[in-house]
């Protein structure tokens, strides 16, 4: 047989030409591509820190987007001790880790909110950082969010606060385990969960002992403590007087190691770029923050930040999520049209559009109102019952939302060569940690019942949006009287914060969003002519208008 013929027949017979599949996405800036962050960030906030964002979008966009995926193929492993028996306690991280950890602190996405705090909307566009980077890697939003969170804890304790506070304002990333008086930067962790309590603290069995030179010992354990390679956590622990909170160095004055043993990490769903342990105190040394016997006041102000995180988290999965797909969709055909023009898989799209932006704006509101609260008392009534209610709503929607993402790429979704199934693995975490959602609701509840003013302040911003959409002027109406009908309030709490979530979200798009968007929102989440999954509405008018906004600019 000739060569031509040879030829001819390979031609005849390949069995792989690649055709009709996406080319891959690469070098994004995650700030210039995203319209609805813009904006939502120059609502709330003002323009005044573009620089900083367009900055962090670059970096992420192309570098930690790269980082991400490393950190999280190579998981954290536990050396307990080194070759010759030495206790040691030290979880190595692959370097991508480390690099994610320095580019994050060196655009402040631990501590823009301290350094700017005499600046109208400080926290506003910290949550806009932290929004861009948790895109790209969401593990080491823990140590970061812990870090920025602890500030107000520190606060209590004028003397720790001196020492520990410059090292946390300082932009940077220093991993080195040195006595704090060596470090250039630091993070901080938090321990509460024992294994006899989990969100019930007050069962919390570890226990502090008074020494003679005025600090603590503790002994006991933690069974989730976060990021344990951080510089300090702060723990809870019992006292006479009761609960207490204490801040726990890793390496003592001396440059000794505390008396902190980690037992094993978490093999955890998701999350796998950041190491999650199990500890146990063996007379490990503290010192008391704030009041004894008031330390779950104490680490709640802590708490209440992580938590504002946690949706900005999970909406940040979202919008990610949603990049991939509609970059995947305007280039794949089938059935003789573009993903993007199939009208089934319009509505998918345009829903999934709504649902991203309605969680940013709802975060970014929250965070708002934590910027207002220190000089404006119903802003801080507001804040302390619409981050419940946003943490319960919108990490819960988000395995929903990012497992539709995956559906509209089909099988390549699922598999691990791309972005979605960590997306998938990390999405439920944020509705567990910081308090599930039973957890959420109840404390909607107790917010409730321990201040007057705080339904007050909730329903003052859902009247702001009255009258802008009829559907939503009724389920307000609605709303109002759910909450003065008392019995069994605690069996129906999931319903009402559900719907009071909606409320929040929709007066948002109708004060601040999009026209359009808030339409979808009203007529899709409040009408009849729309069911459980998403993309089930048969009104199409605005699609065309809401997939241009959401389509990233790349």
């Amino acid at each position: 047989m000739h060569d031509s013929e040879h030829n001819n027949l390979r031609q005849q017979f390949q069995t792989h030409r690649i055709e009709n599949q996406p080319t891959a996405l690469f070098d994004q800036n995650l700030w210039q591509s995203d319209l609805a962050l813009q904006q939502a960030t120059h609502h709330y906030a003002g323009d005044w820190a573009d620089q900083q964002l367009n900055q962090m979008g670059a970096v992420t966009g192309i570098q930690q987007m790269t980082l991400g995926e490393l950190a999280n193929t190579h998981k954290p492993i536990l050396h307990r001790f080194d070759r010759y028996g030495r206790r040691i306690d030290e979880v190595e991280f692959h370097p991508a880790y480390h690099q994610l950890m320095h580019n994050a602190a060196e655009h402040a996405v631990h501590n823009f909110s301290w350094q700017n705090q005499h600046q109208s909307g400080a926290h506003v566009i910290r949550s806009a950082l932290m929004y861009i980077n948790s895109q790209a890697d969401a593990g080491t939003a823990c140590p970061l969010t812990m870090t920025h969170a602890a500030v107000p804890c520190l606060a209590h304790s004028p003397e720790l606060s001196a020492i520990w506070l410059p090292k946390i304002l300082a932009n940077g990333y220093d991993p080195r385990a040195l006595p704090i008086a060596e470090k250039q930067s630091c993070t901080i962790g938090m321990g509460m969960t024992e294994k006899q309590g989990g969100s019930d603290v007050r069962r919390n069995s570890s226990r502090a002992y008074l020494q003679a030179n005025g600090d603590y010992q503790i002994v006991g354990h933690k069974f989730f403590f976060s990021a344990p390679m951080c510089d300090a956590h702060l723990v809870l622990a019992q006292l006479d007087a009761g609960l207490s909170c204490f801040l726990m160095p890793r390496i003592l004055p001396d440059g000794s190691l505390n008396a902190v043993h980690v037992q094993r990490l978490k093999n955890k769903l998701g999350d796998w770029s950041n190491a999650s342990s199990e500890v146990e105190f063996q007379g490990a040394t503290a010192y008391l923050i704030g009041e004894a016997g008031r330390g779950i006041a104490t680490i709640l102000e802590m708490v209440a930040l992580t938590r504002l995180d946690c949706v900005i988290g999970s909406a940040a999965q979202m919008r990610q999520a949603l990049v991939q797909v509609l970059d995947h969709v305007k280039q794949r055909a089938a059935f003789g049209k573009l993903l993007i023009d199939q009208p089934i898989m319009r509505n998918v799209l345009t829903d999934l559009s709504i649902e991203s932006e309605a969680a940013l704006l709802l975060g970014f509101r929250v965070a708002q109102a934590i910027d207002a609260a220190p000089h404006d008392a119903t802003q801080a009534a507001f804040a302390r019952i619409a981050t419940a209610i946003a943490k319960f709503w919108v990490c819960k929607r988000t395995p929903a939302f990012i497992n539709e993402a995956q559906e509209c790429l089909g099988g390549i979704g699922y598999v691990e060569e791309n972005i979605l199934p960590r997306l998938y693995r990390q999405a439920p975490l944020n509705s567990i940690w910081e308090g599930s959602g039973n957890i959420q609701c109840l404390d909607v509840l107790r917010s409730l019942h321990k201040d007057r003013s705080t339904a007050a302040a909730l329903f003052a911003e859902l009247k702001l949006a009255q009258g802008r959409h009829p559907a939503y002027d009724q389920h307000l109406i609605c709303l109002e009287q759910q909450f003065q009908m008392q019995d069994n309030f605690e069996k129906k709490a999931r319903l009402l914060v559900e719907r009071t979530a909606l409320a929040l979200q929709a007066a948002q798009l109708l004060l601040h969003g999009d026209p359009a968007m808030a339409t979808m929102f009203c007529a899709t989440r409040f009408g009849t002519d729309y069911g459980f999954s998403f993309g089930s509405f048969s009104d199409d008018q605005y699609n065309a208008h809401i997939l241009t906004r959401a389509m990233p600019n790349l």
